[in-house]
Parts: structure tokens; sequence; C-alpha cells
């Protein structure tokens, strides 16, 4: 079964940066539509952007379109979330997955921002 490690939060301020990493080990990532989600405090987890493996084509939720800019690297097996003009509301642990969530979910990675 895959294994995914998401890495790269941190603590920010507004207006900010930040570059999240998700690698998968036990499989490749080949022929799966990947996506980033995120969970904040008290809060179901939601979707934020995922990449089809076909075409690389992009989808993202209104409250990131613009500032969120998601990747892949299918030869190192790592998705990517850039981050920009980060607000306190994107605070929350992030999770990538496939865009239907059929791996088991890693630990995720906490991104903090302050206002």
């Amino acid at each position: 079964q895959v294994q995914l490690e998401e890495s790269g939060g941190g603590l920010v301020q507004a207006g900010g940066s930040l570059r999240l990493s998700c690698a998968a080990s036990g499989r490749t990532f080949s022929g799966n539509s990947m996506a980033w989600f995120r969970q904040a405090p008290g809060k179901e987890r939601e979707f934020v952007a995922a990449i089809t493996w076909s075409t690389s084509t992009t989808t993202y939720a209104d409250s990131v379109k613009g500032r969120f800019t998601i990747s892949r690297s299918d030869a190192k097996n790592t998705i990517y979330l850039q981050m920009n003009s980060l607000k306190p509301e994107d605070t929350a642990v992030y999770y990538c997955n496939t865009r239907d969530s059929s791996f088991n979910w890693g630990q995720g990675t906490q991104v903090t921002v302050s206002s």
C-alpha cells in the first residue's frame, strides 16, 4: 500500500509563501489524479487543489484560486503546492491524496498563518 508523506509546512506571516511537498512510497502516482486537501481546527477536511495524471490539468477551490499552484514530478513521485499571498484562514493541516482519496491518509503538514 502506498504511503504518503507531506512536508514543507510552517509558521508564516500573512502575505507570505510556502511550498508543500508530498512524496509517495510503495507505488507511483502514475495513473492517479492527485490532490491537496486541508483541515482546519473544528472543521471538516476540504478540497484545495487537484492535478490530473494524463494532461496535468489543474483545478482549485475558489478560496485559493490565483494564490496556490499545484504541480507534480512523476520522476520524483512527488506533488507540490506552492502557496502565495497566504491568509490566516489558510491555517490548517494540509494533506495529499488521490482526487478520490483512495490512498491511506498521511500525517499531513501544519501550516499556520499569523495576522
